[in-house]
């Protein structure tokens, strides 16, 4: 029940009908305003003017009908109840005016069913608002969770580029020096000391192992390759490394040329849901090749990593708990992309993701720049499962 006074818009050519409809009103107990319009001007003028919050309308008027002064209002106020009062109505013609959206009907001769109808619609109404408005919370929700999930990406990417590039240029000069240091020496020990020189050695060759792994550990963190060299030559080289690290065969096939270049957020994003699926692949899929293909159509990058593994179901896709998958379909979703998912079980799973070369942005800056590398910038997920179960 509201607490406020309804306005209420009745459409009615008949003043005698239109004092009844008003005593009928004047039992509910309802507070109310009440305005008389009779021609289809009229009508739209007090729609436009003063919205209401419930109409009642005859079915018969002598310039047009109640079914156009219905499709009138659900154009002009979707939400606005619509009840008809008239004075006769057959039951086809009636649920016809149900199935085009009016609330409810009540006849002339029996307007103790008014109030009811009144009742009912305004509380109907009261809900469907309700629900509406935590549907936009939810969605604004949503987008704001996006929101973060956008920035937390930004930040993690920067923050493995900048600990990259410290961790190759401190570390990686620091243990270089150290090696100088060691080679020196070994060229001035003096004569006859076997064990020094042994020692020195072995030192050397522990900080060349060393230099290695900080190499592998900053690559790992952000591949020099892919600012470098671009997304192919990115990808070929995670390749190569997940075949040898794994033995499980891994080709790429490519319809883009060597040098055609991304920007930095869908470079990133492909190559990163690249790592992803390949890290699934070694840890669920027990697959002993996988088939990576890319290319451009129709505005479109898309990447497909083919296995002929174990296969997904459909509960594993949706399960909640993958947060890697979750993390893929974001990724793509950031940039108004895809991820697919194409499986059957024993025949191995087909991952194909897709994002528009003209993407959105994935964050919104000021000079729309990366940071960490000073190229530009660019750019509810959906998830698309196919399972053969």
């Amino acid at each position: 029940m509201a607490t406020s006074e309804t306005h209420i818009l009745l459409l009615e050519d008949d003043i005698s009908d239109a004092e009844l409809v008003k005593y009928a009103l004047s039992q509910s107990g309802l507070a109310y305003t009440l305005e008389r319009v009779e021609s289809r001007e009229e009508f739209q003028q007090r729609l436009t003017d003063r919205p209401p919050e419930l109409i009642l309308s005859d079915y018969h008027l002598p310039t047009f009908d109640g079914l156009a002064a219905l499709e009138t209002a659900r154009m002009m106020l979707p939400d606005v109840p619509f009840i008809f009062v008239t004075g006769t109505l057959g039951e086809e013609r009636a649920i016809e005016t149900l199935k085009r959206g009016a609330s409810d009907y009540v006849l002339k001769t029996r307007l103790s069913q008014l109030v009811p109808a009144v009742h009912r619609a305004l509380r109907e109404s009261g809900e469907r608002t309700e629900r509406k408005r935590a549907e936009e919370r939810l969605h604004e929700s949503h987008e704001q969770l996006r929101a973060l999930s956008v920035y937390l990406q930004y930040v993690r990417e920067e923050e493995r580029t900048r600990i990259a590039r410290e961790v190759h240029d401190e570390l990686g000069q620091a243990l270089t020096g150290l090696k100088l240091d060691l080679s020196w020496l070994l060229t001035r020990q003096p004569a006859g000391q076997r064990a020094l020189a042994d020692k020195i050695k072995a030192m050397s060759k522990q900080i060349d192992s060393t230099i290695q792994t900080v190499r592998r550990i900053s690559t790992e963190l952000r591949p020099g390759i892919l600012d470098d060299l671009g997304l192919i030559a990115a990808l070929e080289w995670q390749a190569n490394e997940f075949q040898g690290r794994t033995g499980i065969a891994c080709a790429v096939e490519t319809t883009l040329s060597a040098d055609t270049q991304f920007d930095a957020d869908l470079n990133t994003a492909f190559f990163r849901i690249f790592q992803e699926t390949l890290t699934n692949i070694a840890r669920h899929a027990n697959a002993a090749h996988v088939t990576v293909r890319s290319g451009e159509e129709a505005g479109h990058v898309f990447l497909t990593v083919q296995d002929d593994g174990r296969g997904i179901t459909a509960a594993e896709i949706n399960d909640t708990r993958s947060i890697g998958l979750v993390g893929m379909c974001e990724r793509a979703a950031l940039l108004g992309g895809k991820v697919t998912f194409q499986s059957e079980p024993g025949r191995g799973t087909a991952v194909t993701v897709k994002i528009p070369r003209a993407h959105p942005p994935s964050r919104k800056t000021d000079s729309h720049e990366n940071p960490a590398r000073g190229r530009p910038r660019g750019g509810a997920p959906r998830v698309e499962a196919n399972s053969g179960r």
